[in-house]
């Protein structure tokens, strides 16, 4: 059956390596490199007819895996951690470089290889470190974000790499040729903005009108593979191309679905990647080379992690990130690869030194999610012997904090709140992981921990079990999605209102637990319709009714796609049941000038008045030997019918109305 049978052995043994691996309590990518142990060459249990045929479908794994990361993309995720990322990651891989320069001269390798060996170690693993996040739910969490940011500059620089690295003999020459990758790369770019902004959504949108899940999937790939290989056509990376195409159409309306589409076709791609890096394990080199290979292994965890942890510390990221990226992006990555095979074929390296590079890189990719776990027990020992605050809070009071009010975010919305909770005197504390948001809020004398919200430590610094409510107001969604499973594994009780931007990120968090979630942009158009009405003269009573009418419609169609409708409905039921509703006393009507208990209000229409807005001011718990006046406007409380009924009864003139 030729490739056929082999991407059935692999899929079979990828099943078993994924059941241990979940067994162990382990993420499933090592079960898959252990797949690929076992169907590997070197191990001689079974026969693939082609291992370098699986290694070219793993490739549209890697694709499949960018396209994915590029639809979850956002220049405003990159944002706040563009510094490090634009700045930090070229001066991380000189240093890593220059690391490896110096680990290949100490093993006896001349120059050249040695340059080779520092330019492989220098790029991690974005397959790795994306499963690993994703598997230990810390995807969307600051440490995440840098991470990301990092490996994305590091995909990045491969074609300089691959451009520079064989003409190190002929610097001109190698000039020359990074100049003309950079301008291609920009014509494509260039290219993708035009094609991404104008020609997918297009393509797209027909599609979508046309009600095929199958041809919208079917165009999804094309797009992905289709660009990926057009930049490999130019003279560029193939994943890089894919990315590129997952990040313009992220801007799209069709971002969300691409995304929910695309992911079991990533994941059955990515396994095959995986145990491809399997395939690459000689266990009988390993065990010849055992020494060597450790002694290697030791010096880039101790040298790259140090590097990567040094390197996030300078640029101002504090606490556990600093550990998390150092522990996180030690590994070399699945790129190395392509350096490895372009210094083979340039003759830079030896086959001995090929072997040695991937079967360390392979060793430190299997390290990883062990490593990665280790991150949280080891800060807290730093913390327990440093004898350090673990947190930068500022303006918190220095009694506990209780029966306050969480806000994770000072932007826009959380800056909004926090002042409105300060001028009412709640109690309140902010979690922001910006800097310069956190400054503001500290010069606006908001009480602030500086961290990441997601993380346990921080947000056990704002006392989580003595607080009545968490609003969680950044607009990113996989932050938002991070801190709401962190708070509904630790304090499921916890009520929690959460920002979205549509009806699938709402229905995902409703499903995950919140209290309430809010979409700003509908309650937008809510306030745009309120002022219209008012504008036109509506009377504001009428304006009152006829939004808060927009606002259960528009909502109750978001519940009913989340578990618990029933109970949720129910609640909003007894919700109308007290909500008070204002009733403007027109002239001439039944109720002008009369008693309260002449009218028997409750006994006509089963509804309660509870208050009367005059000019002179609001009147609450009138008495029933008040009167109604023509103008009072009357605060009602009721059902929608005894409501209505009142109404009635307030504005019919009295030959209308049947008593």
């Amino acid at each position: 059956m030729g490739i056929a049978s082999d991407i059935i052995l692999v899929v079979v043994a990828a099943l078993f390596g994924g059941l241990v691996a979940q067994r162990l309590r382990q993420p499933l990518v090592l079960g898959y490199i252990l797949a690929g142990i076992l169907v590997s060459p070197h191990a001689g249990l079974v026969t693939l007819s082609s291992v370098h045929d699986i290694e070219l479908l793993a490739e549209i794994g890697v694709a499949l895996l960018l396209f994915a990361l590029g639809l979850e993309f956002s220049f405003e995720d990159l944002k706040p951690v563009r510094r490090i990322a634009l700045i930090g990651t070229p001066l991380q891989i000189l240093l890593v470089t220059a690391m490896g320069y110096g680990i290949g001269r100490g093993l006896g390798w001349e120059w050249l290889p040695s340059v080779w060996l520092g330019a492989m170690l220098s790029l991690s693993s974005t397959m790795v470190i994306l499963k690993t996040l994703e598997s230990q739910g810390w995807m969307g969490t600051l440490s995440s974000r840098v991470m990301i940011g990092i490996l994305v500059v590091q995909d990045l620089a491969l074609v300089p790499l691959l451009i520079v690295l064989p003409q190190l003999g002929s610097p001109e020459g190698g000039l020359t040729a990074l100049a003309w990758a950079g301008l291609k790369s920009a014509l494509f770019l260039g290219l993708m903005v035009v094609a991404g902004t104008r020609v997918f959504p297009w393509l797209l949108g027909r599609v979508a009108r046309a009600g095929s899940r199958e041809l919208f999937l079917l165009t999804i790939c094309a797009i992905g593979l289709g660009v990926g290989y057009g930049t490999y056509l130019f003279g560029l990376s193939f994943a890089f191309g894919a990315f590129v195409a997952g990040m313009v159409l992220s801007e799209s309306d069709f971002g969300y679905q691409a995304l929910a589409d695309i992911l079991p076709l990533r994941d059955v791609f990515g396994l095959l990647f995986f145990a491809s890096v399997g395939m690459l394990l000689d266990p009988a080199f390993l065990v010849e080379n055992l020494g060597i290979v450790l002694l290697l292994t030791g010096l880039i965890f101790l040298g790259k992690g140090t590097i990567m942890a040094g390197m996030t510390k300078i640029f101002g990221y504090g606490n556990v990130i600093p550990l998390a990226v150092g522990l996180g992006l030690f590994q070399v990555g699945e790129l190395s690869f392509l350096l490895a095979r372009a210094g083979l074929d340039a003759r830079a390296i030896s086959q001995d030194q090929y072997s040695l590079v991937l079967t360390t890189t392979v060793v430190s990719m299997i390290l990883t999610p062990f490593t990665s776990r280790l991150t949280a027990p080891l800060y807290a020992l730093v913390r327990r012997f440093s004898g350090r605050a673990p947190l930068q809070t500022i303006n918190l009071p220095e009694s506990a904090l209780g029966g306050h009010i969480i806000i994770v975010g000072h932007g826009r919305i959380g800056g909004l709140v926090a002042g409105l909770l300060a001028r009412q005197g709640i109690p309140h504390a902010v979690i922001e992981s910006g800097h310069r948001a956190m400054v503001m809020a500290k010069e606006a004398g908001v009480p602030v921990i500086y961290g990441d919200a997601a993380q346990d430590i921080v947000m056990e610094a704002a006392n989580p079990e003595g607080a009545k409510l968490v609003l969680v107001t950044p607009p990113d969604f996989s932050t938002a999605r991070a801190v709401v499973a962190r708070l509904m594994e630790r304090h499921p009780d916890l009520p929690v209102i959460v920002r979205a931007a549509g009806r699938e990120q709402q229905v995902a968090l409703l499903e995950m637990g919140v209290y309430a979630v809010i979409q700003p942009e509908m309650e937008a158009g809510v306030e745009f319709a309120r002022q219209s009405l008012l504008h036109l003269g509506t009377p504001p009573t009428d304006v009152q009714q006829i939004t808060d009418e927009l606002h259960r419609e528009m909502y109750a169609a978001l519940y009913e796609e989340a578990p618990g409708y029933a109970a949720t409905a129910r609640l909003g039921a007894a919700r109308d049941l007290l909500c008070v509703h204002w009733v403007r006393v027109a002239p001439g009507s039944p109720a002008a000038g009369r008693a309260i208990k002449d009218l028997a209000v409750r006994t006509r229409t089963g509804a309660s008045i509870v208050g009367v807005l005059r000019p002179g001011g609001f009147t609450a718990n009138i008495g029933p030997d008040d009167a109604l006046h023509p103008g009072d406007v009357a605060a009602v409380i009721g059902t929608r019918e005894q409501t209505c009924a009142f109404r009635a009864l307030a504005t019919l003139p009295p030959e209308d109305h049947t008593t």
